[in-house]
């Protein structure tokens, strides 16, 4: 009977693990989003670095304190402010032990001339496909119109996606901030769909320094 419990207890903790890593669908708007919570762990999903190469998020965020953004590309004139905010506190969040790294659409290409516009100090992930932010329950479809405006005028090459109702459109991420501890629980998020507000870097001190 014991052997029976621990094996039901075994796969309930197996399927529970699993849902919170499975990707969650793309929201039909950004207003949809069902993003990842506090006191969950930080999904097992590959990511690109600038040199091209593949990483799991996961293992870069364990053993470490993470401050985690999602932001659209260094197309996005709210999203540049945010990085050049971010570049200005950077050095208070590295003496507080934490390690920053932000996460878009744009191609490795995208992010090391954003690395070298605007001289960040700390690190860039490719999200190209999107996986990361559906992993994240970050990920929706833009509308027809922002998706001919921007993969004509912007000439983005990131895949278009099909909705449920079969139309290609693009796929972008809610703007997000989060805080990971050292064992890649959140103990702090921040999501907005509005991609025109974003997140106080000295709130986000203030949430850093409860980390412990």
């Amino acid at each position: 009977m014991k052997c029976i419990y621990k094996l039901l207890t075994a796969g309930l903790a197996l399927l529970l693990t699993l849902s919170v890593q499975a990707a969650k669908p793309i929201a039909e708007e950004a207003a949809m989003v069902s993003p990842l919570l506090n006191g969950q762990q930080v999904p097992s999903v590959m990511a690109t670095t600038v040199a091209g190469k593949q990483v799991n998020l996961q293992q870069v965020l364990t053993g470490k304190k993470t401050i985690l953004f999602f932001y659209r590309g260094g197309w996005c004139p709210f999203c540049n402010t945010q990085m050049g905010q971010l570049k200005q506190i950077s050095s208070r969040l590295n003496g507080m032990g934490f390690q920053l790294i932000g996460i878009s659409t744009d191609a490795p290409e995208g992010l090391q001339a954003s690395i070298k516009e605007r001289d960040l100090d700390y690190t860039l992930l490719s999200d190209f496909n999107s996986k990361v932010s559906q992993s994240f329950g970050l990920a929706f479809f833009a509308s027809q119109k922002t998706t001919e405006r921007y993969v004509s005028k912007m000439k983005l090459t990131n895949p278009l996606q099909k909705n449920r109702q079969g139309e290609e459109r693009l796929v972008l991420p809610a703007p997000a901030v989060y805080v990971f501890d050292a064992k890649g629980l959140v103990q702090f998020n921040y999501v907005n769909p509005n991609f025109r507000v974003r997140l106080d870097e000295e709130l986000l001190l203030k949430a850093a320094e409860l980390v412990k």
